[in-house]
């Protein structure tokens, strides 16, 4: 068996058979099953155009991918990690999913094939949208700024421009600056935006975006959400995650439809 360098620059290696002293047939069926990180990248590529090896390391430092190791500490993928991953890419790409919630999906035994569509006819004859975002207490974990910045691969300038321009906050606690990890997603969004040259001023229309929609659900829900009654609070958290969904998923069509408007 001899290794050979994949052409993506990634320094991951191919496995190449040749020769004698091969793998007997049902050894190398197995072999032939892995896939290399540049691999990977190359079979997703058509469904996720912007994949690259970078964000499968990113979602591997998350815990959300385990790749086999080599003895020299490369890569390979089976095809459970691949299928894993695809679901990891659409429940993002679909449903604009937080890692974390991703995290708990899984974990949960959700599949690819399990994947719900959102706006389907429930039991009811009523759309069962899946809400895309939860409201309830973050994990109270932090992450201070090197760490952010370590996670995410973004630059320190580009987190004072998210701060500045009040894309993210933070908090100091005895003078080391932390994130959440809503915000430290939010960082790791933006620096995948910043390779396209995405700064923290252009994000100001997504924030403005943010704000409006959030005042526009508040409103709905105002009364329901500040009752002192338990079940019909909790029913009012309940319906304001339905509408993000809702809200979420229709942005998401219409900015399909005006990108498509772009490319004809």
């Amino acid at each position: 068996m001899a290794l050979q360098t994949t052409p993506d620059g990634a320094g991951e290696l191919e496995l190449e058979l040749q020769g004698e002293g091969a793998p007997a047939a049902g050894e190398l069926g197995k072999r032939q099953k892995s896939l290399t990180i540049g691999a990977v990248c190359k079979a997703l590529a058509q469904e996720f155009p912007d994949i690259s090896i970078s964000k499968i390391r990113y979602l591997e430092d998350q815990k959300l991918l385990t790749p086999r190791r080599t003895p020299g500490g490369y890569r390979l993928y089976t095809q459970g990690d691949v299928a894993r991953l695809r679901t990891i890419l659409r429940m993002q790409r679909d449903e604009f999913l937080p890692l974390r919630v991703i995290r708990q999906e899984l974990a949960a035994g959700r599949s690819g094939e399990a994947t719900p569509v959102p706006g389907r006819v429930g039991r009811d004859g009523a759309r069962a949208w899946r809400p895309s975002v939860s409201v309830g207490e973050a994990t109270g974990a932090l992450y201070s700024i090197e760490e952010v910045l370590e996670d995410t691969k973004a630059e320190a300038k580009l987190v004072r421009e998210l701060e500045e321009y009040g894309v993210v906050k933070g908090e100091t606690r005895g003078g080391v600056r932390y994130f959440d990890e809503t915000e430290r997603e939010i960082i790791a969004a933006v620096a995948e935006l910043a390779r396209y040259g995405v700064g923290g001023r252009n994000l100001r229309v997504f924030r403005s975006s943010a704000d409006r929609e959030a005042n526009l659900l508040q409103q709905i829900l105002a009364p329901a959400l500040r009752s002192r009654n338990p079940q019909r609070r909790k029913e009012a958290v309940e319906a304001l995650e339905n509408l993000a969904a809702v809200a979420t998923h229709l942005k998401h069509l219409l900015l399909v439809r005006d990108l498509r408007k772009i490319v004809r």
